[in-house]
């Protein structure tokens, strides 16, 4: 998930909320979609801003580690390719901006929370993309992790966040297959190529699993959001069903799983697997990740860098306005 540690307030009895809430919550659980507008408690708004939030943050952040590889992608095909990804993602970011706007929160408020440190982005793009092969396992494990959790979000309870969801799901699906069509050529080309292939599972496993946010017994915020329907289903549900998807492929294209303790248990129809290491998690959260700063360094930087040109739009709309204004006058 790209919101992964979203705290939302304890949830409520039907005794403890007010008639305001209690019809709130009618209307959610009978499916009704809520609108920007309409009268909603002021817990569910903020965290409909945390998780959008972070959401935004994680498309934007996340063109980094690709972005890094569009010079150097083997063909001019996949650079096309992989240079529509990131265009992609900064579209999702777009999507999810927007909707977080509608909450009474601007885009400069959000990326100020962004850039000081008090609002995250997903854990996994703090991992270096060192290979060619990592852009594929970015592809096929990060956006599937993403489609997992993202698709059962087009069901949430908020109407903009549910609309832009149904776009990026689209767009995720073709960057899945994007990534898996990589692995699969590394995995049937040389011996070489598929040793780079196995690697990048290797690295890019636990970090994957990391996505979906900390265990049900560790996530104590989760119930309220999933009464609300801001949030679908629980970080175990989601990453069990990860597991359960990605191990066939991973059989198919003849690489391993990175976990001794992976086997199938035939009593749930799943796969037992080693949970990730926690700690390394939190650390990574806490912005002592391997690329935390310089993550966190780039979007500064090219915020500060693309100043110049928001003022020239601001001062080029104040004109436009202005003259408009003058226009009026002068027809009256």
């Amino acid at each position: 998930m790209y919101a992964q540690l979203v705290k939302s307030e304890g949830k409520k009895s039907a005794e403890e909320m007010s008639p305001e809430e209690r019809a709130f919550q009618d209307r959610v659980d009978r499916g009704e979609k809520i609108e920007p507008k309409e009268w909603m408690p002021e817990g569910y708004r903020k965290t409909l801003i945390r998780q959008i939030g972070q959401h935004a943050h994680s498309e934007i952040v996340g063109q980094l580690p690709e972005g890094n590889w569009i010079t150097r992608a083997p063909t001019l095909e996949r650079k096309a390719i992989l240079l529509a990804k990131v265009q992609d993602e900064a579209g999702h970011g777009l999507y999810l901006y927007c909707a977080a706007e509608t909450l009474g929160i601007s885009r400069d408020q959000l990326l100020d929370k962004l850039h000081d440190g008090s609002m995250k982005y997903s854990s996994i793009f703090n991992y270096p993309t060192l290979t060619w092969a990592d852009i594929g396992a970015v592809g096929w494990l990060v956006d599937g992790a993403a489609i997992m959790n993202q698709v059962p979000l087009q069901k949430t309870s908020f109407g903009p966040y549910s609309r832009a969801m149904i776009r990026i799901c689209k767009e995720e699906s073709f960057h899945q297959r994007q990534g898996y069509d990589i692995m699969m050529k590394m995995a049937q080309g040389t011996p070489e190529q598929k040793a780079m292939a196995q690697d990048a599972l290797n690295r890019f496993w636990s970090p994957a699993l990391m996505m979906f946010g900390p265990s049900d017994k560790e996530s104590v915020h989760s119930a309220q959001s999933m009464a609300w329907k801001i949030k679908i289903d629980t970080n175990d549900e989601l990453r069990q069903k990860f597991v359960d998807q990605t191990v066939p492929q991973a059989e198919y294209l003849g690489l391993s799983i990175p976990d001794p303790n992976l086997k199938w248990n035939e009593e749930k129809k799943g796969y037992d697997f080693s949970e990730p290491d926690w700690t390394e998690f939190f650390e990574v959260i806490a912005g002592n990740g391997p690329c935390n700063r310089e993550r966190l360094g780039a979007r500064v930087k090219a915020w500060e860098d693309g100043a110049w040109f928001r003022d020239a739009l601001v001062a080029h709309a104040e004109k436009d306005a202005a003259r408009r204004a003058a226009a009026r006058v002068a027809a009256e």
